[in-house]
């Protein structure tokens, strides 16, 4: 028995994790990192919004909103709402195997929040009133939590293709 023999052995016991599933907890994972980043570039001054502006204070009048507990609510309420996000990833661009799609995702993301859904976040000014240090920062921190959720599906995704190529050859060759 060869290596890749006795790994697909010892492989075949274990309940493995579908694309999608590893697709949605990169999702998840994304939301929690890329929040707590933009929450710290909030309170090193790089940003004007901090990321509750969005979740809690455009729906909630409460005085918890402003505190840690409010902060921890909110990141944890992205990394659900990123869940579906990475989900649209994994059904439109997880064929596509490039860093540059992950870019692009994350600035039309940018985009559709700050610009088009922006009337319904009360908290959050019009781009046309943030200033520049705010715009650039948050649209780094949404092209850099593009990239990770689209490379990391898309690299998932090609993995898994290649695996399964691997065994379907090494299923031929014994034949």
């Amino acid at each position: 028995m060869n290596k890749q023999d006795k790994h697909l052995e010892q492989n075949k016991h274990e309940t493995p994790m579908t694309i999608l599933s590893r697709s949605l907890l990169t999702g998840f994972i994304g939301g929690l990192i890329w929040s707590t980043f933009a929450t710290i570039l909030y309170y090193f001054n790089f940003s004007k919004i901090v990321p509750k502006s969005f979740i809690l204070s455009s729906w909630l009048q409460a005085e918890w909103i402003d505190t840690w507990l409010g902060t921890l609510m909110t990141i944890f309420a992205i990394g659900i709402i990123s869940i579906a996000v990475a989900f649209v990833y994994y059904l439109l661009f997880r064929k596509v195997n490039s860093l540059w799609m992950g870019v692009t995702f994350g600035g039309v993301l940018w985009g559709v929040i700050f610009i088009i859904m922006n009337p319904i976040f009360s908290s959050v000014p019009s781009v046309q009133k943030l200033n520049l240090d705010t715009i650039v920062s948050t649209l780094c921190v949404y092209v850099l939590y593009g990239t990770f959720i689209g490379y990391s599906i898309s690299y998932d995704y090609q993995d898994l293709q290649r695996a399964k190529d691997d065994t379907t050859q090494t299923e031929m060759t014994q034949k």
